[in-house]
């Protein structure tokens, strides 16, 4: 894996440049790592975004937001376009890297769903310039006009491939927010689950087409492909368990403004399993192993669409 250089979070802003940057930053990073779904690549970006800002002449701006903004799209562009010869070259199913988020960010419907592990999945079935389109119009209510300058369109042809990923997006997203008391439900059952044994309990909370992904990225144990149904995703969730040394506890947790717990095995953290409940059932389960995934599953990253 490459280093990643961070982008400034410089210690008193001292010029307009970097007050501005510091100002967006976190925009900015919530823009990159909704097109790529890794933190990683989404610092490289805003490292990358820092230095052609650093470049610019400010009074020639008129909205230094906007400028940003389509600074960072487009360094996310040319980064997706790189992300997807690695992918095709990835072991096993590929899922965003988790993001630890504040209670906050749940509380804010609209950004809890954009990064939520279901919809970045979703994300990754369109193109990249549709999904910029997609995430600069739907998730950043950012104009026409604007995303055209970012893509390198016209606003006709940015107005099209909104349409058409709008409609992609809408057949596949999931449909309804979990309320608290749900998830919690949720939670301890998967907790009962360890201090029984039972797989019984297990089942009863998992929607009978449930689909479990998980990501090793061939550093740890995976299933290479989803696995559908509730019976089968219990006997591998049971199956990779019993083949693991030590103690394994689940912690409840919030990843992408969502439902997740954090797996320990022998007091190391396995992975984070980033939870989707629709009916009052677990829908979806993902799973993400890799431990080159994981650097961030110790501290909140913050994010935001303003």
């Amino acid at each position: 894996m490459s280093e990643h250089t961070t982008a400034p979070e410089p210690a008193p802003a001292t010029d307009p440049a970097t007050e501005t940057f510091v100002a967006h930053r976190n925009l900015l990073f919530t823009v990159a790592y909704e097109m790529l779904g890794s933190a990683a690549d989404a610092e490289d970006v805003l490292q990358e975004t820092w230095l052609r800002w650093a470049e610019v002449e400010l009074e020639q701006v008129r909205d230094q937001r906007a400028y940003l903004v389509r600074i960072t799209t487009r360094q996310s562009l040319n980064r997706l376009r790189t992300m997807s010869r690695r992918k095709e070259a990835y072991v096993g199913s590929w899922l965003p890297e988790p993001l630890l988020t504040a209670p906050d960010v749940a509380e804010d419907v609209e950004l809890a769903e954009s990064v939520s592990m279901a919809l970045m999945l979703v994300l990754e079935t369109l193109s990249p310039t549709e999904r910029a389109v997609f995430v600069l119009r739907e998730v950043f209510d950012t104009s026409y006009d604007e995303i055209a300058a970012a893509v390198d369109k016209s606003p006709a042809a940015v107005r099209q491939i909104a349409h058409r990923a709008r409609r992609h997006v809408d057949a596949r997203r999931p449909r309804q927010t979990v309320s608290p008391d749900v998830g919690r439900a949720v939670l301890e059952s998967f907790q009962r689950v360890l201090e029984t044994g039972d797989p019984q309990i297990l089942l009863d909370v998992l929607a009978p087409d449930v689909v479990l992904v998980s990501d090793g990225g061939g550093i740890k144990q995976a299933a290479l492909r989803p696995i559908n149904g509730a019976e089968k995703v219990v006997r591998f969730l049971f199956g990779t368990a019993g083949k693991n040394k030590g103690p394994i506890t689940f912690t409840p947790t919030m990843v992408n403004g969502g439902l997740a717990v954090a797996v320990h095995l022998g007091g190391e953290l396995d992975g984070i399993m980033a939870l989707r409940v629709e009916n009052d059932l677990v829908t979806g389960l993902y799973y993400v192993r890799n431990p080159e995934k994981l650097t961030r599953a110790g501290t909140e990253t913050p994010l935001t669409l303003r």
